[in-house]
């Protein structure tokens, strides 16, 4: 089984959590698009009904709109019952790293406003510390960015770079802001604490620790699906 079905196979589990009337947040990223394309068809099949989306990005915007999910906004509503969407790391805590569909920002802001929030992954995103597998991706505001770069290069532990795309243009979120990436060999040793020192540095706009936020991780494996709360 490769890892696109498993990913297909983590959406439909997810999809169980919706009903009649939800307001949803909407996930960005590859396996949140099958969470997508699944609640379109669902609702075009009249299986569901008053299911109103928040998307985290302009890319599931596009996509909700394309597969007939209704949209609205945060400014129009005080809660989300229930958000989905994937992560690039999960650890054994649930807690994870996301934001390397460069949609940090939005998500986090979307989520901590949801009742609920699944998280949907294929079994490779599983890890026993943050921060083994890949880079945390950190938004950062344009002025004087390699200033803030420096910084992050001199958190213990970190080798940072200003995250660029192929061909050598800076990488930008929905949001129009540029975005570091933050590497740490053998993992980052103490997420609340690397939290923390984001979150007071000026110039850093937000990270991709999501900690103690997600209320279940659904992962899709080769033998089943496996349900983390």
């Amino acid at each position: 089984m490769d890892q696109n079905e498993l990913k297909k196979q983590a959406a439909a589990e997810a999809l169980i959590h919706v009903k009649n009337g939800m307001v949803l947040g909407l996930g960005s990223g590859s396996t949140a698009a099958e969470f997508v394309k699944l609640l379109g068809e669902k609702i075009k099949a009249g299986e569901l009904g008053g299911i109103v989306g928040i998307p985290t990005s302009e890319a599931t915007a596009k996509l909700a709109e394309e597969v007939g999910v209704e949209l609205s906004t945060l400014n129009k509503h005080d809660k989300i019952d229930l958000a989905v969407d994937g992560a690039d790391e999960v650890d054994g805590d649930l807690n994870l790293i996301k934001g390397l569909g460069k949609a940090l920002l939005r998500e986090k802001v979307t989520e901590i406003h949801a009742e609920k929030f699944v998280v949907v992954v294929d079994q490779t995103k599983v890890v026993e510390k943050l921060g083994t597998k890949g880079p945390l991706p950190v938004e950062i505001v344009k002025f004087a960015h390699e200033s803030t770069i420096r910084w992050l290069n001199s958190i213990k532990g970190c080798r940072a770079e200003h995250w660029l795309e192929d061909d050598g243009t800076p990488a930008e979120t929905d949001n129009g802001n540029f975005l570091a990436k933050l590497w740490f060999e053998g993992g980052i040793e103490d997420a609340e604490e690397l939290a923390g020192m984001l979150e007071k540095r000026a110039g850093v706009v937000e990270h991709g620790l999501f900690l103690n936020m997600a209320s279940a991780v659904i992962v899709a494996e080769e033998d089943g699906i496996k349900v983390l709360d």
